[in-house]
């Protein structure tokens, strides 16, 4: 079998639409992976990242570094908090979707996600800020089997960035 790897990038055709789906960040640390999650965002065509807190927004050279020039084509908002965003988001029709080790979170397999949605990732040490929480619509959680009970917040956005995009063209293709 012979397999041809593909190299460099390809353009996106202008008239390709947007998942309809918006990344809300709370508090991320590292810009390193906020950076990352501009590269998952910019692969499964997410409409925008909202930025809160302290989480690094372009222009940022560590968030570059690993964004790989992400950054320069996902639109990109600031919010003071991720329960200001939230409320905008959800005033503008979005459901909003917590990913967060919660006790009674549904399994993002079981979750059959409303669009327009909102997936909420927060501060991988303290979790997403209490009040944002409050505000989304449900929980949903990646499972851990191991003696930790989560993963970098960049591989769980992968995880669930990639099962919206299944679930949105499963829904609009229809």
């Amino acid at each position: 079998m012979t397999v041809t790897v593909r190299q460099g990038d390809r353009p996106v055709p202008a008239c390709a639409e947007s998942m309809p789906v918006v990344v809300v960040l709370d508090r991320l640390r590292s810009a390193y992976n906020v950076g990352n999650i501009f590269r998952v965002a910019e692969a499964t065509r997410v409409a925008k990242i909202v930025a809160c807190g302290y989480t690094a927004a372009p222009p940022h050279p560590k968030l570059a570094k690993t964004a790989r020039g992400c950054d320069e084509v996902v639109p990109c908002a600031v919010a003071e908090n991720a329960a200001a965003a939230i409320r905008a988001l959800k005033a503008d029709g979005y459901t909003v979707y917590a990913v967060e080790t919660a006790q009674d979170a549904q399994m993002y397999w079981d979750c059959q996600l409303a669009f327009p949605a909102a997936i909420v990732l927060g501060n991988e040490a303290l979790g997403i800020d209490p009040e944002a929480l409050a505000l989304c619509d449900a929980v949903i959680a990646l499972p851990a089997r191991g003696q930790k009970n989560s993963i970098n917040v960049g591989n769980c956005a992968a995880v669930v960035l990639f099962e919206c995009l299944r679930q949105s063209l499963a829904a609009f293709q229809r």
